[in-house]
C-alpha cells in the first residue's frame, strides 16, 4: 500500500506554487526590467484594457481589485471579463444568475498559478448558526448562464484529519449550475464532492463542458444532475489512510433527472490515482430526496481506466432502493486494467449504433464550446 502523505499536503501544494506570485512587489521590478509581461501577461492591464468591460484582479494590488469576489460584484451586466493574476485567493465566490456570459482568464496560462480556495465543509458551523450543507460548502458557485473559465484552479482544502468532530465531510470546490457553462484547462481539487455539476432547479436544463481539465478526490468527487461533457479530462483518485478496506470512494455520482435524456458523458479521458488496485468504484447513482424520480446517467467511452478501478464490479448502489442496474450507466471502447470485462453483467456496453448518439454534439445541441479550446 502506498505510504501516507502528510496530512496538510494539499494546503502546502496550493500555496507553494502561487504564493510567490501573490506577494506584493516580490520580484516585480526585475521581471519588468527583463522585458517580461506584468501580472496579467498578454491580457492587458488596467492601463491597457483588452475591452472596456475587462476587470483585473491581482492580490499584489496591481489590478482593479485584490479579490475575485470584489471584481465579480463590480462586474454588473452581461459579457464581462475578469483577468486574474497568479496568486492564492482564499475566499468564497458567488457568480449570481444576473452576471451572464462572464469569462474568467487565468493570466499566466498555467492553472496551477491561479488558485481560488477555501475550506468550508457541509458540517462546518455557520457564524449565524447551523451548518453550511453541501451546496453552501462550495468555494466557488456559478449560477449564471454562459460562464467560461480558462486555466484556473478551484479548490477546497478542508481535510477530514483536521476536523475529526465534523460528520458532514462533503467539501465542494466548484458548484456550477448555469447553462452553457465551460471550463477549459482548469483544475478541481478536493476530497469528497469536489466538482458539483448541477442545475439551478429541477426541470431546468444546464449544459456544461469540461475540456482538458483535471479533477481529484475520493467520495463522489464528480457529481450532480447537469448535462455535462468531460472531454480529454483526467480524474485522479486519492489514497485514504483513514480506511482499511475498499472501496475508498467513487469517481462519479450523477443525479440526472428522469426526464433528461442526457447526463454525464466522459470522452477520451483518463482515470488514475494513487490508491491500491481495485479500491475505487467508477460510479454510483445518486437519487436525492429532492428528486426520488431521478434516473442517473453516465456514459464513459474511449477512456483509459487505471488499476485503481474495480474491474470486476465498477458500479455500486448509493441506496438499496435505487440499484445501479436500474439507472443509465454504460461504457464503450474503454481501455486499461480497470476496463477489463470480467463479469459482463457488471459492465453494460453500448453498441456501435448507440455509441453514435453518445457524442458531445448530441449532449450539447446547438452549443459548441470546444471551438474555444
Amino acid at each position: 500500500m502506498p505510504s501516507a502523505r502528510p496530512p496538510l499536503s494539499r494546503r502546502r501544494l496550493l500555496t507553494a506554487g502561487a504564493a510567490a506570485a501573490a506577494a506584493p512587489g516580490l520580484a516585480a521590478a526585475p521581471a519588468r526590467a527583463a522585458g517580461r509581461p506584468g501580472p496579467f501577461g498578454r491580457h492587458g492591464s488596467p492601463a491597457r484594457r483588452r475591452t472596456p468591460g475587462t476587470l483585473y484582479v491581482d492580490p499584489g494590488g496591481r489590478g482593479d481589485f485584490t479579490s475575485v469576489q470584489a471584481a465579480v460584484t463590480a462586474a454588473t451586466g452581461a459579457g464581462r471579463t475578469l483577468v486574474i493574476a497568479p496568486g492564492v485567493y482564499r475566499e468564497t465566490v458567488l457568480v449570481d444568475a444576473g452576471r451572464t456570459d462572464m469569462t474568467w482568464i487565468g493570466a499566466s496560462g498555467d492553472p496551477g498559478d491561479v488558485v481560488i480556495v477555501y475550506d468550508n465543509a457541509a458540517g462546518t458551523p455557520r457564524p449565524g448558526g447551523g451548518t453550511y450543507g453541501t451546496s453552501g460548502s462550495a468555494t466557488v458557485t456559478v449560477q449564471a448562464d454562459g460562464f467560461t473559465a480558462h486555466r484556473i484552479t478551484f479548490a477546497n482544502d478542508w481535510l477530514r484529519a483536521g476536523h475529526p468532530d465534523v460528520t458532514g465531510t462533503q467539501a465542494v470546490a466548484l458548484k456550477a449550475q448555469g447553462d452553457r457553462t465551460a471550463f477549459l484547462h482548469c483544475r478541481f481539487l478536493g476530497h469528497q464532492d469536489t466538482l458539483y455539476a448541477d442545475t439551478t432547479a429541477l426541470g431546468i436544463l444546464a449544459r456544461q463542458y469540461y475540456a482538458h481539465c483535471y479533477a481529484e478526490g475520493d467520495v463522489d468527487f464528480v457529481f450532480g444532475r447537469a448535462t455535462a461533457v468531460f472531454e480529454h479530462c483526467r480524474f485522479r483518485t486519492l489514497n485514504r489512510t483513514d480506511l482499511a478496506t475498499a472501496p475508498y470512494g467513487f469517481v462519479f455520482a450523477p443525479s440526472t433527472a428522469g426526464a433528461n435524456p442526457r447526463g454525464f458523458l466522459v470522452l477520451h479521458g483518463r482515470v488514475g490515482g494513487e490508491a491500491p488496485d481495485g479500491y475505487y468504484k467508477l460510479a454510483r447513482p445518486w437519487v436525492p430526496s429532492s428528486d426520488p424520480t431521478a434516473r442517473p446517467m453516465l456514459t464513459v467511452r474511449d477512456t483509459w481506466l487505471g488499476p485503481g478501478i474495480d474491474a470486476v464490479a465498477p458500479y455500486t448502489d448509493m441506496s438499496a432502493a435505487h440499484p445501479w442496474q436500474d439507472q443509465r450507466f454504460a461504457e464503450y471502447r474503454n481501455t486499461g486494467p480497470g476496463a477489463v470485462v470480467t463479469v459482463p453483467g457488471n459492465r453494460p456496453q453500448l453498441t456501435a449504433a448507440q455509441a453514435a448518439s453518445a457524442t458531445r454534439e448530441t449532449h450539447l445541441g446547438d452549443w459548441a464550446p470546444w471551438k474555444e479550446c
